[in-house]
Parts: C-alpha cells; structure tokens; sequence
C-alpha cells in the first residue's frame, strides 16, 4: 500500500554536523563491491554511486580502501597511497557530487584479514578464516601505520571527499587491536583497554589534525564483537569516548567480527536487530550515532529517528537492491521499493570470493554501465510463459523497454518458487520480492494471465514476435523402491500443499531445497514468524547489553519440532555448496537442532518401517514417519520448439530462461539476471 509522501517525516529531516550538513538521515553503508581494485573500473564505480546519490541517499560511504600494501584486501587491491591515484577517485567523488549527494572514502585496512601474504596484526595470531598468518606489526610499523592512514586521509581530502570513514570493527586491524583475542602484546600497544586503543586514537587524532576541522571524520566502532575475547560494553564506551575526544564526527556502529558464529545481516537476523545497541552508545556519547544492520525498510527506520533512539541509519545492500529508496520513500512510493532480502548470494558471497559484487533483486547493481534499460526503437510483442523470479524479471524489464508484453502462468499466484522459499523460517522476506514484482507487473503495464496453461501451438497463433519460456521445474523423482508409497511426498507437498508430515522424517537430498525443508520442519509451527528479537538472540546465545566479553552468552537448548535425517549420495560434506556467508548458517541451525546428517548414502527401499539405505558399506533402516524428497530437478521445457524443428516464416524466437535453462540447481540469483539481460537484448 502506497504511504503519503509525509509518512516518514524524521527519516527526511538534514542532519546537521556543524560545518556541513546532510540532506537526509539515511547513510549508504560501504559495501565492497570490487570495482574499487582495479583503476579502470572507476568509471563503473563512479556510475554505481551516481545512481546512489540520483537516488536522494544523505550519504555515501565507499567499499573498503586501503592505506598502505600491508592492509590490503587481496593483492593489488583498492589503496589510496600516492597522488597518482587522486584522479581515479576525483571520477567517483563528482559524480556523487554532481547529483547533489555526499561521499565518504572508507580507509579499511585488513590486518589478518587480509588475502595476500603481507599481513599484519597486532599479535602473530591466525584468522580461521584466512589462509596467511600475520606478523605482529613493531614499534616501526605502527607508526608507519599511523602515517599510512594519515597519508589516506589528506589524498582522499585532495580526491574531493566529504570526509573519511575509519574502519575499526568487524574484525579487521583496529578490531584486531581493541580485542584480547587478537592482542596478546606485552607492550605499551597491549594489555589494558587503555593501551589496546592506543593505535585508533592516535589514527583519529593525527587524522583530525591533518584535514582540519570541516571534514567528516566518521569511525565505525565495533559494539558488539561477537567472539571470545571481544570487549564488554564498558570497553565499549570507554573507546567511544576517547574517539570522540580525539576528533570523531560521528559514530557509525559494527556488529560481529567476519569470524563470528554468530549471523549478524543474514536474512533470518530479526529486522534492526542490533538498533538498541547504537542507542545505548548514543546515550554515552555526544556525537551523532548511526544504526546498522538488517534495517530494510522506510517504517523501521522511521521508528528508530522518532524516537531518538539514533541519528541516522546505515543501509549497505538495500541500495544494491534499490538505487532509488530514497526517492521512493520521500514520494509516498514505499510500495515500488525493491527490498534487500539479506540473501547474500551476489553480493558478499561474491565479495569474498573475489567476484564483482552485485544483487540477486537488482542485477543492474555494480553493472550500470552495461546492463542498461533503453527504450525499444521497435517495441515487439513478447510472451513471458511461467511468473517465477525469472519470468517476473523478464516480463517487467521487456515492458519497461516498451515492448507489450503478456506474462502467464498456470498457478493462482505470481511467484514460482519463492513462494515456497517464503514459507522457510528466516526467509519471510522473499515474500517483499514478490511484493515489488507484483507492483511492477502493473506499473509497466504487463498484462498478467494467470491459471492460464498455454501450449506452443497456441503461442505461435498469437503472433507474438518473442516468446520467453520461463517454465521453471519439475521435481526429480529418485528410483527406489517404494518411492510411490503414501509416506513418501515432495518438498513441493511440504511447502506448498501443507501435508502433514510426523514427527521423524528423513530428507533425501542435501542441496539448498534440502536444507531449507529440514529447517521448516524443525520449527514449531506455534512459535510466530519472524522470530522476535528476544527469541533470536535467546536462540543463538547474544546479549546485547554485551554485559559478557564480545556479548556472547549460553544459547537457549534447542527443542526441534521433529526428529530429522539429512541425506545425500555424495561424500562430500552435507551444505558444501550453500552461499560463502550464510551456508554455515543454515548448518548451524540444523547441527544445533540434532539433524543427522549423512553423506555417500545409497537409497534401497522404502516401507512401513522407514528408509532402507546403506552407508559405507553397513546397511541400515531410519525408522521414520515420512520420506521428503529434495533430490534435483528436472527442466520443464516442454514449450520449446525440437531443435531440429524446420523455420516457420513470421513465428516467434523462442528463449528459455531460469529453471527451464538449468535445473540442476535452482538459482534465483541467475533467474533473474537471466531475465533482466534477455529482456534488455529484444
């Protein structure tokens, strides 16, 4: 439903820093999208941002920029160490400027962890999740540090940039400082609290005393480390306050350390879920102090500026997901957003595989300049057979070209798989998707069709110019015996057809579908979705008062809702490939709930007792109430044309896209491009 366009009067509202203010409360976070690396993206770079601040965002902050070899990223990564590297980003701080916005240049040096074998730390203590040991910086290289930042600050002040954010949480180099767990010196550098903060408050000061008073100094402070040996709340403020003396503009919050195991932006974390611990700082300090973290959407952050709780909001991947959020929620158009899902398959999965970052929702995210929606010079007639993501992709991206575009579908309902994706505990967000594809289907004028079963003879009838098939899926069915038993049904019985299913049920098939299931099954159908703040946080072990060092307590016991097995064929290990950044999640979840979980499985029979299988050799029966089968895919393709079929003069082209292009795992994130590139080519 569409809100008046003063609905959201606080997020609106400048913030005033002094010297200088901000147009909005609204803060684009950095998010490292790897076109900072390489000097002949900045263009691209530049594009990406200009959308941002074309978009009415108060504030921009860049991907990571390192202040020296040693702290980067990966090899050759994004540095601003020599005037030479001014102009490149002079590209990008225009553009922003040009449209009005203002940009901050992230100085993130990566300590340990970093991905290039020059690593330093302030102890010689390994990341779990790195692969280079790192060496403990000296007396020597701190202070080479300490200029190296400095140095950053005044070229990035040359580069045209409003101000600097230093990067001290997450675990990277000034968390690594800040944290017993990583500083185990004996020096004046280590030990107390005191002398563990000593590297950010000098970085801060010298800093302040290099750029003068009117630029914007922003720390992101880490407030809740999630690890052992992080810092109490005590040590919290007691670094706030000393940052702020040295010169801090305002304060922007980091929750978790990369090494955490704990989720802190995966799509299950509870909206805002970290907000009060930006506002007990903002009560502790007297700078501005900015939330972070799973906040989504206009209403939430609303709520967080009316009340004081915070001064501005961070939002990274929502503007991935949507350059125009702002301009949205400003016009009343809260409706049109397309609203970050938290998914992490084309952004930080592709961060840290060293991937250009883009957005599952937003394929045109970190692609501006190349994949681009120009008007049709020749509007054609185009089908769009199957409304799932792919399908809602091309339909909408073909009608905002021009074209006339009729989308059907055989279902009641817009949404394909998603909408048994939705169903998933933690995955409730899926269903804002489907929200904005449906507003878009009557925005750009697709003719929707639905319980409508077409066939190519009927298409080639109508004369449409293209025909886009979009079909998705057909569940595989393995061959074991008794596999047509009443005690044995489909994920798609599960999620969509609502069968009741007991209380001990094996799964067959350990892909995402595989696991997703398991995760919906365990969960109490009476506990409400989403998960309450107070019920997440009991679940994984977090206190937010981060009474305890690094805020972690004994998690609540699990009480899984039925007794699970998780089975695949392969050997490898169960959830290899779930996403980079929130696989560990969902086996997390299941490990925490007693799922057995077995790999190089062979499938036998199935009848009253249960699930015949062998493994390694040693036969054995699960004596379960049900079999769920989530064992692959099969294409549906059955309107494509044969391919040795002769031409027909004035027929359609025929495209297939999504599921119906490759089924071998279902993959929203290539569904969509799939349909947003297809669409842009007509």
């Amino acid at each position: 439903m569409t809100k008046s366009a003063n609905a959201h009067p606080h997020l609106m509202q400048p913030l005033d820093l002094g010297f200088t203010s901000l147009r909005n409360r609204i803060m684009m976070g950095s998010m490292h999208t790897g076109l900072e690396d390489r000097f002949y993206n900045y263009p691209k770079l530049a594009a990406y941002f200009r959308e941002r601040a074309k978009g009415g965002v108060g504030l921009i902050v860049t991907g990571g920029i390192s202040p020296n070899r040693q702290g980067w990223l990966l090899p050759f990564g994004g540095t601003l160490s020599s005037i030479l590297d001014v102009p490149n980003h002079r590209t990008v701080t225009q553009a922003v400027h040009d449209e009005g916005g203002k940009i901050l240049m992230q100085i993130l040096h990566a300590g340990r962890y970093g991905y290039q074998p020059f690593v330093v730390s302030a102890s010689a203590v390994k990341s779990p999740i790195s692969m280079f040991k790192p060496k403990a910086l000296t007396e020597d290289g701190i202070a080479a540090t300490i200029k190296a930042y400095v140095r950053c600050a005044r070229l990035a002040q040359k580069a045209g940039y409003d101000g600097v954010e230093i990067m001290g949480s997450e675990g990277y180099l000034l968390n690594q400082f800040l944290c017993v767990r990583t500083n185990q010196r004996t020096d004046d550098w280590g030990g107390s609290i005191d002398n563990r903060m000593r590297l950010p408050v000098e970085i801060v000061r010298q800093v302040r005393e290099a750029v003068g008073p009117n630029f914007i100094l922003m720390y992101r402070h880490s407030v809740l480390d999630l690890v052992e040996g992080g810092n109490t709340w005590a040590e919290v403020v007691h670094v706030a306050r000393a940052l702020e003396a040295a010169g801090v503009t305002l304060f922007n919050t980091g929750i978790g350390w990369h090494e955490a195991r704990t989720p802190t932006i995966v799509t299950s974390v509870p909206r805002a879920a970290f907000a009060s611990v930006a506002a007990r700082l903002k009560k502790a300090v007297k700078v501005p102090v900015i939330a972070s973290n799973r906040i989504n959407m206009p209403d939430d952050a609303e709520a967080l500026i009316a009340s004081g709780s915070v001064d501005m909001v961070s939002m990274a991947r929502p503007f991935l997901a949507d350059s125009e959020w702002v301009n949205k929620v400003a016009a009343g158009r809260v409706d049109e957003i397309n609203t970050c899902i938290a998914c992490n398959q084309a952004c930080l999965d592709h961060t840290f595989a060293n991937k250009r970052a883009s957005c599952l929702v937003n394929p045109r995210a970190g692609y501006e300049t190349e994949l681009v929606y120009r008007r049709a010079q020749q509007p054609k007639k185009v089908a769009v057979v199957g409304a799932g993501p792919a399908g809602l992709s091309a339909a909408t991206v073909a009608a905002e070209c021009g074209h006339d575009v009729t989308l059907f579908d055989s279902s009641d309902r817009i949404g394909g798989q998603f909408n048994l994706a939705m169903q998933v505990p933690g995955k409730e967000e899926f269903a804002q998707t489907l929200r904005y594809f449906s507003r878009q289907l009557a925005i750009t004028g697709v003719k929707l069709q639905l319980q409508t079963r077409v066939t190519r003879e009927y298409l080639l009838r109508q004369g449409f110019d293209e025909v886009v098939v979009a079909t998705g899926i057909v569940p595989r069915t393995p061959r074991i015996t008794g596999v047509e038993r009443t005690n044995v049904v489909s994920y798609i019985d599960v999620l969509q057809r609502k069968v009741t299913v007991g209380k001990r049920v094996a799964i067959i098939g350990a892909g995402g579908i595989g696991f997703d299931v398991g995760e919906f099954l365990l969960h109490d159908p009476s506990v409400p979705l989403p998960l309450s703040i107070e019920h997440w946080c009991r679940d994984w072990g977090v206190d937010l008062r981060a009474q305890s060092h690094g805020g972690l307590v004994e998690p609540a016991a699990a009480k899984p809702y039925r007794e699970v097995y998780l089975l695949q064929r392969k050997t490898t290990r169960l959830g290899a490939g779930l996403g980079k950044t929130s696989g560990w999640v969902h086996r997390a979840v299941l490990q925490r709930n007693g799922v057995t979980m077995l790999g190089g499985v062979e499938y036998q029979s199935i009848d009253n007792t249960g699930l015949h299988i062998t493994v390694n050799g040693e036969p054995r029966v699960l004596e379960v109430d049900h079999v769920v089968l989530c064992a692959g895919q099969e294409p549906l393709t059955e309107l494509m044309p044969p391919a040795d079929a002769p031409s027909i003069a004035g027929a359609p082209r025929f495209h297939k896209i999504g599921g119906a292009a490759l089924a071998s795992e279902l993959d929203a994130k290539r569904a969509i491009r799939e349909g947003a590139v297809l669409a842009a080519s007509l």
